[in-house]
């Protein structure tokens, strides 16, 4: 028999964990404890609820954060790199996040992704393509 903390009962149903557990003490939610805690069978939440209770669905997702230093840069070399790497990503929808650092003094460019793995690899093959020449 599966059984839910208060905690997940909470999480599940979107409410406080102090009001699933007056729900319990009230008589409401049926629970069991176990003890000092108490355990929500999993057709007790459902008949509660109304709601069909499972385990929810994990997706697997992975990101990439990279931050991108280049030294010795001057302001031209800079615009036609975040120029060329912001068009590449212009109209396509891409879940990625590119942000441009420039510091003119030292001749150094910051560029920061953040996104989908495929997508940050495609930004980091423009920028290392850009760079060599």
């Amino acid at each position: 028999m599966e059984q839910y903390t208060v905690e997940q009962v909470a999480s599940l149903l979107g409410l406080h964990v102090k009001t699933v557990r007056n729900y319990v003490r009230d008589g409401r939610l049926p629970a069991v404890r176990i003890g000092k805690q108490y355990r929500i069978a999993k057709e007790d939440l459902a008949a509660f609820s109304g709601l069909p209770v499972g385990a929810p669905e994990v997706r697997r997702h992975a990101e990439v954060s990279s931050i991108v230093q280049i030294d010795g840069i001057d302001r031209d070399g800079m615009d036609r790199i975040s120029t060329m790497v912001t068009a590449s990503l212009a109209g396509r929808p891409h879940g990625l996040r590119v942000e441009f650092f420039y510091e003119e003094e030292r001749a150094h460019l910051k560029i920061i992704v953040l996104g989908g793995l495929e997508a940050s690899a495609q930004v980091l093959r423009i920028v290392d393509a850009l760079v060599r020449d």
